[in-house]
């Protein structure tokens, strides 16, 4: 199993797909461990609006990368590679199997392909463009990113505030851009050998999901979280605190919402995420596309690529 290059899987999807429960049960068969490539579930004390599997649902298999930074500490792609990296080798130097598992696309990305070289981050400069969405709405800033960067505003939602803000930040500290460099790059840097899997659900069967799993988060304690995390001080700016679920509730505690209608554009913010994230696997042509519930098609497809008995 091991070579020059570790071999690892992937197994992702959109939101609610059922990663984590079929994860799960291939790490118990591969006695494999398991890597988060979820950029929330990094985030500590964020566990029932990021859907963060509890210790009893890990049924003890090893865990990487959850809880591992406070939601006020900076985390992004570069450092999810920083920590995984050397993960996965060390995963490969035990002679155990590897499941990297998660829905961010550019986690993914990045840590299986390298990360291309651009400014690094102005604080100052991104407060500003912070300042300007809050005063002139989303659209503002969304149309000038368009009048730079056409090819990056087709891949970024208008409402995605980091990604529009980053790639307005790069365009005016490097005057190239943001895809441009993106291009160039090519992330060729290929440190292991992969199969990668995304799980394929019907659209109206994972628009189901979502809309019975944004209940369940309300029903298991997403607004006392979300009330905790503003005790011990963390703001609604905060990138994690502005995500999924977590606004929402933001909106519902400050009186803008009540509670039915912050479930209700929970969940629909959620299908659009949804939406976004099976667009991006679809760019992907390494990515093998498969039903959640064929797990003895998926066993045999990993124990061939591991040179495994399945």
């Amino acid at each position: 199993m091991i070579g020059e290059k570790p071999k690892v899987v992937i197994i992702t999807g959109p939101t609610a797909s059922g990663k984590s429960s079929l994860a799960i049960d291939l790490a118990l068969h591969f006695g494999a461990e398991i890597v988060n490539a979820d950029s929330m579930q990094v985030y500590r004390g964020m566990d029932v609006g990021t859907a963060k599997p509890s210790i009893t649902e890990r049924r003890g298999v090893p865990h990487h990368l959850l809880d591992v930074a406070d939601p006020d500490e900076a985390f992004d792609a570069a450092k999810y590679r920083s920590l995984g990296t050397p993960i996965l080798h060390d995963i490969a130097s035990r002679n155990k199997a590897s499941l990297v598992v998660g829905g961010t696309g550019l986690y993914i990305k990045s840590l299986l392909s390298g990360l291309f070289e651009c400014p690094p981050a102005d604080p100052e400069f991104r407060d500003g463009l912070r300042r300007t969405w809050e005063a002139r709405g989303p659209e503002y800033l969304y149309e000038r990113l368009k009048s730079f960067d056409p090819e990056s505003a087709r891949k970024i939602h208008r409402n995605d505030r980091s990604r529009v803000i980053r790639a307005l930040e790069v365009y005016y500290l490097s005057h190239q851009p943001f895809s441009s460099l993106v291009r160039r790059h090519n992330f060729k840097d290929r440190p292991f050998h992969t199969l990668k899997i995304c799980l394929q659900v019907d659209r109206p069967q994972l628009y189901d999901r979502i809309n019975r799993r944004s209940v369940r988060m309300i029903e298991a304690g997403l607004v006392a979280e979300t009330e905790r995390l503003i005790m011990k001080g963390y703001t609604p700016d905060l990138k994690p605190m502005n995500s999924l679920g977590y606004r929402h509730i933001l909106k519902f505690l400050d009186g803008v919402y009540d509670l039915d209608e912050a479930i209700r554009q929970l969940q629909r913010d959620t299908r659009r995420y949804a939406k976004r994230q099976v667009t991006w696997f679809r760019a992907d042509p390494e990515i093998v596309w498969m039903r959640p519930d064929d797990l003895a098609g998926i066993i045999q497809r990993i124990g061939t690529f591991y040179g495994m008995r399945a």
